[in-house]
């Protein structure tokens, strides 16, 4: 390929108009509105916010209508035969006054709709992170490849001087024979890092539902400061309250409290008070009518006594389910704070690398600045030469994946805060 094509390409890969470049915040858009993951959860987070109105139903009054219209027909040894109409219209009323298991379940539904929010909060974050994930693996793969495409013209041109000093009898086959295997190597793994940027394009494209494109590259000036360690308890502390795992087994340990209380109502009485109006209508022979009307009002005490032993049962099966919701509280709490420090100190290390990598880099210019200047005069090797550049090309690759996963921990440090959210993503961009 010619150089100035090649030159075009690298420029077009690391270098795109704006209104090309896919942006961070732009494809976590396009993620809302097309992941179906997230769909499924907001599917489901709509289904739960209806448990709530269902539990009150139970506390509010109950009303029922039944009508009957009947053809009859009696047939008695001491009587004539008779065939009449009926009609049949009733209403009932019950309205509950205590039922100590309705008021428990309601308690329960409360709780319910609280995790079902905490839900919905983590599925956004899981979402923010796996499209941040899936945006800084594409850019990674975008720099490896424009690494490789570099390495693989300053190969190129180390090769063509080794023949040419061959030829000229001033270096020896094994020149050239290094020159040509690194060539060789370094073609193989283009191929293997374009393939990588497909693969990388398209796992994003299934996120986003946007066809791939060539991504706009972070700002490389731009400093990335670490953490503050000494704020990690506090980070902890604002877990407890802000992450949706917490409040979801927060919420799941007040849920199995209530359902305690729901199974020793099993033992309360119930009491209602109920109305209801019955109108009958018989119409015998022509036009003889036997019509009655009855109404009452009043209160419906119901005492359980023994069931058994089913409700002692079912208390037990509670406490036993309190239990195991305490524990799954305290073990997610564990694994939050656990996270929160694995995610600062990550950060914090990659921060370092960062600023370690950059370092690097430089010196591995100025080491490959230093073998193509000692060639020329004879103190170094077409070999040196070549081993520096693949020095120099490999700190500049380890040097882009420490700034991606800067990023990357940073997000995971908020997400295991419970803080996570698009202005995040729009501070990346």
């Amino acid at each position: 390929m010619p150089e100035l094509t090649r030159a075009i390409l690298l420029l077009m890969l690391i270098w795109v108009p704006s209104a090309f470049a896919g942006e961070l915040s732009r494809l976590y858009q396009d993620a809302l509105n097309h992941d179906a993951d997230y769909a499924a959860s907001l599917a489901n987070y709509r289904a739960g916010l209806e448990k709530l109105p269902q539990a009150r139903s139970a506390l509010l009054p109950q009303i029922q209508l039944n009508a009957n219209a009947l053809q009859n027909r009696t047939d008695l040894s001491i009587a004539p035969v008779q065939n009449y109409s009926s009609n049949s219209a009733s209403v009932n009323v019950t309205q509950p006054l205590f039922r100590q298991a309705n008021l428990s379940q309601y308690e329960q539904a409360k709780q319910q709709s609280h995790a079902n929010v905490a839900l919905l909060d983590s599925k956004q974050q899981d979402l923010i992170l796996r499209v941040a994930s899936a945006y800084f693996d594409v850019l990674l793969a975008q720099d490896n490849l424009y690494v490789l495409q570099s390495l693989k013209t300053a190969i190129d041109r180390q090769l063509a001087l080794a023949k040419a000093n061959f030829a000229a009898g001033t270096s020896t086959v094994t020149d050239s024979d290094e020159a040509q295997a690194r060539s060789d190597l370094t073609a193989a793994q283009l191929i293997s890092a374009q393939n990588d940027l497909y693969i990388k394009q398209q796992s994003l494209s299934v996120l986003t539902g946007t066809p791939p494109i060539m991504l706009a590259g972070l700002d490389k000036q731009r400093p990335l400061p670490p953490v503050a360690l000494n704020q990690l308890d506090n980070w902890i502390t604002e877990a407890v309250q802000n992450n949706p795992q917490i409040r979801i087994e927060q919420a799941n340990m007040k849920i199995a409290e209530a359902e305690i209380t729901r199974a020793r109502s099993g033992h309360l009485p119930t009491l209602d008070a109920v109305a209801s109006y019955t109108d009958n209508r018989n119409q015998l022979f022509g036009n003889t009518f036997i019509n009655s009307r009855s109404g009452n009002i009043g209160l419906a005490l119901n005492i359980p006594l023994y069931q058994g032993g089913l409700v002692d049962s079912r208390i037990r099966e509670a406490e036993a389910n309190k239990d195991k919701a305490s524990q799954e509280l305290l073990a997610s709490s564990r694994q939050i704070e656990l996270g929160i420090r694995q995610a600062a100190y990550n950060t914090n290390s990659q921060a370092a690398q960062v600023t370690a990598y950059t370092q690097a880099v430089n010196a591995a210019l100025t080491s490959l600045e230093s073998s193509k200047l000692g060639l020329t005069v004879g103190v170094r090797t077409n070999i040196d030469v070549l081993n520096a550049q693949q020095q120099y090309y490999a700190a500049q690759r380890d040097l882009a994946a420490a700034r991606y996963g800067y990023w990357l921990a940073k997000l995971r440090l908020k997400a295991n805060e419970g803080a996570l959210n698009e202005t995040d993503l729009a501070a990346i961009n």
